[in-house]
């Protein structure tokens, strides 16, 4: 998966890439440099899950630095939600993103 993939749980592996806004399956975003990679020793393909901390994400639409980001139905994006459901949280925008298109931003995982 590529960097700021929006990613859940489920599919033919133990994570897939969203389809659906506001997934309770979420699991978290493809990392660019993990601090700790946690279950390094495990076999097959290493994906690096953000769980934590400061990481690019793709997000399509609008966003307000400080907005809470939930899966969305465009594959491997997240967007912006005013009242997220309870576990469909990704994390918080750093960032104000004044653009309809597709656009990888900086977010906040696990402090919401």
């Amino acid at each position: 998966y590529e960097p700021g993939t929006v990613l859940v749980f489920g599919g033919e592996k133990e994570v897939t890439v969203t389809n659906r806004i506001s997934d309770h399956r979420v699991a978290g975003i493809v990392s660019t440099n993990p601090a700790y990679l946690m279950n390094s020793h495990q076999e097959g393909v290493a994906v690096a899950v953000a769980l934590q901390g400061r990481v690019p994400c793709k997000v399509k639409g609008r966003v307000r630095k400080g907005q809470m980001l939930v899966t969305s139905a465009t594959p491997g994006f997240a967007e912006a939600a005013t009242k997220p459901g309870v576990g469909t949280v990704i994390g918080k925008s750093l960032v104000d993103k004044t653009t309809d298109e597709p656009d990888i931003i900086e977010v906040v995982v696990g402090k919401h």
